[in-house]
């Protein structure tokens, strides 16, 4: 019985202190890609996928497939683990709008 009377005046509401005010920017330093197709979207994930743009954009075509694409298709392509794994990893977070390739390339 004493607990619920200690925990029941205890529950304050604790504002935010304002030096996590930082982390929720919504300026960003760099704009997006406002279209975005097969060569935009590998060359915004970059680390050597910007190679198979040619292959994706002759056997895909469009950017709505890629982003459908499973690792089977990816590998009779004859695209290395690696890049799908990259491939599939950026097209689920842009799915999901996690994600977005930038105007301005990664530089690695």
């Amino acid at each position: 019985m004493a607990w619920r009377q200690i925990i029941n005046t205890t529950t304050a509401p604790v504002p935010f202190p304002a030096s996590f005010s930082r982390f929720f920017s919504s300026k960003s330093s760099t704009p997006y890609i406002v279209k975005v197709g097969i060569p935009e979207f590998l060359n915004g994930i970059g680390k050597g996928v910007e190679s198979h743009v040619a292959k994706l954009e002759s056997e895909i075509g469009d950017f709505q497939k890629l982003l459908v694409t499973r690792t089977l298709k990816l590998k009779k392509l004859g695209i290395p683990c690696k890049h799908r794994k990259l491939i599939l990893k950026h097209t689920h977070k842009y799915r999901l709008g996690l994600w977005r390739p930038r105007a301005e390339p990664v530089k690695t």
